[in-house]
């Protein structure tokens, strides 16, 4: 766990995308992972999600891994059997740990006992701080994150009661209307959730808004990092 002073890790280092979904019809301006499909003919259509199943053997590592779900894709649109199947594999694979995202808590109906899934919400601006509340209502599990990425706005003060982890970035590439994050977003947004108790990584994309030295990347400790 690197704390204040040390070397700045990059996430994708500790945490590795496993896409057993690819694609997503909410349309972000700043996607990524619609680029990268297109760039590299990855599906046909990225508006329609497909479920690559055959990774699911992927989970079965030896070593224990911290795997992120839904890089490219939002778990909002899987379909309920991809959950159920993803769900049951990763029970099956108690050494790792999963990771899910969504933009759109709304629409889910999950429960799970597992302890080793994560679910998340991503949280851009101070019109979206209700995600985190839709959340931990339509999605009953032992543990929840929220992702602060790419944080355009003040979010200001922010109930984050039964977050496990909140990680902060901001937007990279050279995006028509990017708005660049400002240093006093990510202090406060870290400042509430370092005085809860919640660990929190600041993405390697904040150096330069935030000096090396206050740069802060806390995994939580059912992370095993």
């Amino acid at each position: 766990m690197r704390e204040k002073g040390g070397t700045v890790i990059k996430i994708k280092d500790k945490i590795k995308n496993l896409n057993v979904v690819i694609g997503c019809p909410i349309g972000c301006r700043y996607c990524y992972a619609r680029n990268n499909c297109r760039r590299f003919h990855i599906t046909d259509d990225f508006n329609k999600p497909e479920f690559f199943e055959n990774k699911l053997r992927l989970f079965e590592s030896r070593q224990p891994k911290v795997f992120l779900l839904t890089g490219m894709s939002d778990l909002a649109y899987w379909k309920g059997e991809w959950i159920k199947k993803v769900l049951a594999k990763a029970a099956e694979t108690p050494q790792n740990t999963y990771l899910f995202l969504t933009k759109r808590p709304e629409m889910l109906d999950i429960q799970t006992p597992s302890e080793n899934v994560w679910f998340g919400v991503t949280v851009t601006c101070a019109a979206e701080r209700g995600r985190i509340a839709a959340l931990k209502s339509n999605v009953r599990a032992k543990h929840y994150h929220v992702t602060f990425e790419p944080l355009s706005d003040e979010v200001g003060q922010t109930d984050l009661s039964g977050i496990g982890w909140v990680v902060i970035g901001t937007e990279t590439g050279s995006c028509r209307g990017k708005t660049p994050t400002q240093k006093s977003w990510a202090e406060g947004l870290a400042e509430q959730a370092l005085s809860a108790g919640i660990p929190v990584f600041m993405k390697e994309d904040l150096c330069g808004i935030l000096p090396e030295s206050q740069m802060i990347q806390q995994f939580p400790k059912e992370f095993g990092l």
